[in-house]
């Protein structure tokens, strides 16, 4: 069996805010539970799965490969709720998309400042034959 990347949990100060929050900027579907975790369930299997922290969680990083489009639509929602935007994880050049790999990229951050990025070529570009 190949080794899948299946869930990660992510510290929040309010976990169905935060769940629906993420859900809504990507374009998914609406959160649900499971035991103490808002689960935003992500494309490819994999979950985020949201727990209240019981204090002020420690920021992580999480990026999400998307299409063109899915890029384009979540940039949309970006701006169209005024949220701050980098073309940098050091949020160095503001309301900049980069171009990383002959692909397009950005970061925000979510409720809990945890520095959330989109990119539409994973880093290093793609391998040569795609399976």
């Amino acid at each position: 069996m190949a080794v899948e990347f299946n869930h990660t949990i992510v510290d929040c100060t309010d976990k169905e805010a935060s769940a629906r929050f993420v859900a809504d900027i990507l374009g998914l579907g609406e959160p649900s539970s499971y035991g103490p975790f808002a689960v935003v369930q992500l494309g490819n299997g994999a979950s985020l799965d949201f727990a209240d922290a019981h204090g002020r969680p420690h920021t992580q990083h999480y990026a999400f490969l998307v299409t063109e489009a899915e890029f384009d639509q979540i940039h949309a929602r970006i701006v169209e709720r005024d949220l701050p935007y980098w073309a940098d994880p050091f949020h160095r050049r503001g309301r900049e998309i980069n171009t990383n790999d002959g692909g397009r990229g950005l970061y925000w951050n979510d409720l809990d400042d945890h520095n959330l990025e989109i990119l539409t070529v994973p880093y290093g570009g793609w391998p040569s034959t795609r399976e």
